[in-house]
């Protein structure tokens, strides 16, 4: 009889037990698969971000509004050889992959496939595009066709994600100017784009379309942006 009892009660300790584990809250990271967004808004500063320090804290900042926490968040931002200080290509600051928008979408599987390294990636193309461009959210911005058109992403670098040599200024100063000459631009929506197809701009490109016309907030709107940028969790 003591040995029924006993075995009563370690059942009943073993479903309440698993009764706890299943209401109890599942970490940020379960419930959400993001590891990749586009900014909802930028800092307001124009390309004055606060450098890539302060760029990388706003895709915290946001990411963990949304609920996703325990994650290391970068913008995907190169920088200029300056001052002394080596460049800093976006591609190596934004770990290996793969990446998912707030849906869980993957947008890309590793960095190869995000930038087309091979002939067959780049015909393939990676799945960033005006419907998976997200943002932390899970909303959708607004690209061309929409009022207003702000589909321009700040990125400084080259289609391969690397930064540009040193000289005309591409990142508004490395992101610390609202003042500076221009920023290099992508699309999200991967459509348009002014300038001329060649080696450092390619229209209709997700990271490298055209240059911006200044750094202020003012020019940047007037260029088909708002100061975004994307962000992918580097862990």
């Amino acid at each position: 009889m003591a040995a029924a009892i006993l075995c009563g009660m370690t059942t009943q300790l073993m479903f309440a037990t698993v009764a706890v584990l299943l209401l109890a809250p599942l970490p940020a990271s379960a419930q959400n698969p993001m590891t990749f967004f586009l900014t909802s808004t930028g800092p307001g500063d124009g390309a004055n971000l606060g450098g890539l320090a302060g760029a990388d804290k706003h895709c915290q900042a946001l990411a963990e509004a949304a609920g996703v926490t325990g994650r290391t968040w970068r913008a995907y931002l190169s920088a200029q050889a300056a001052d002394g200080q080596p460049a800093v290509n976006a591609r190596d600051r934004i770990g290996r992959g793969p990446w998912a928008n707030a849906k869980g979408t993957i947008v890309a599987r590793d960095l190869a496939d995000l930038h087309g390294d091979t002939l067959d990636q780049a015909r393939r193309g990676n799945n960033l595009s005006r419907t998976t461009a997200l943002t932390e959210k899970g909303e959708r911005h607004k690209g061309v066709g929409d009022s207003p058109n702000q589909h321009d992403v700040l990125t400084g670098s080259q289609p391969d994600g690397t930064a540009f040599p040193p000289g005309q200024d591409r990142t508004c100063r490395n992101w610390t100017s609202n003042t500076g000459d221009s920023a290099m631009v992508g699309h999200f929506d991967r459509t348009g784009g002014g300038g001329t197809p060649g080696p450092t701009a390619f229209p209709g490109s997700w990271n490298a379309a055209h240059e911006s016309k200044g750094c202020s907030q003012q020019n940047l709107i007037a260029t088909g942006g708002n100061g975004l940028f994307y962000c992918f969790a580097a862990d």
